[in-house]
């Protein structure tokens, strides 16, 4: 059992141009891309990306940790560092890749890292990864419909916003798709809502709870 500390280095690396691939990689591969503040990483995060897994027949999920998510405010978010390394011991999984590459494209807005990814890795086929709680909102993101007409959008259902997601501006002008299985070939726009087993835990719950405020996310096995 381990208890992770707030004492993390700052990540410090200058800029590339040439970004190194965060994993095994080659042209035709099925990646999801799961973007967030990960503040903290918790157990909604592993469901969404093994659901997105086994239902997508994908190949990894990416976990895109932010250094700043612009719909969410600076105060109370805990450093990039501290972030990545508590993401990686909640993901413990070997197709879940914990990355902070925004750092190292210097973007902030998920529109850009995605046009960065598809530049930079242009033979992967990506898929967008989100809970039905962030499709509700996907509206307010920078470009909002680009990123829907440049990449297939896999939603999986989180409790409580299953008729939010469904009626969401996303899904009144694109449409949905029920090609799950085939979406990563999907020509985008394409939209699928993924049902099933559900997992409610979020991390505003878990930044309430004193292991957060005292700077633990453990226990972790």
């Amino acid at each position: 059992m381990r208890f992770w500390k707030t004492s993390l280095p700052k990540l410090e690396r200058p800029h590339a141009n040439w970004v190194r691939p965060p994993g095994p990689i080659h042209p035709g591969m099925k990646i999801g891309l799961l973007g967030g503040s990960f503040n903290p990483a918790h157990e909604g995060h592993v469901h969404v990306s093994d659901v997105a897994l086994k239902r997508l027949g994908l190949d990894f999920v990416w976990w895109l940790v932010t250094p700043q998510n612009p719909l969410k405010p600076a105060s109370g978010m805990a450093t990039l560092a501290r972030r990545v390394e508590e993401a990686k011991c909640v993901a413990c999984h070997p197709r879940i890749v914990v990355m902070d590459i925004e750092h190292d494209f210097r973007t902030h807005y998920s529109f850009d890292t995605l046009n960065a990814l598809q530049r930079r890795f242009p033979g992967v086929k990506f898929v967008w990864l989100m809970g039905s709680d962030n499709l509700r909102i996907f509206r307010r993101w920078k470009r909002w419909a680009e990123i829907a007409q440049r990449v297939p959008i896999a939603v999986i259902q989180r409790p409580g916003t299953i008729l939010a997601a469904l009626n969401s501006k996303a899904i009144e002008r694109f449409g949905q798709t029920h090609a799950v299985h085939d979406l990563a070939n999907a020509t985008p726009p394409a939209i699928a809502i993924i049902d099933g087993k559900r997992n409610a835990q979020s991390a505003t719950a878990i930044r309430a709870s004193n292991r957060w405020a005292e700077g633990f996310v453990g226990p972790i096995a």
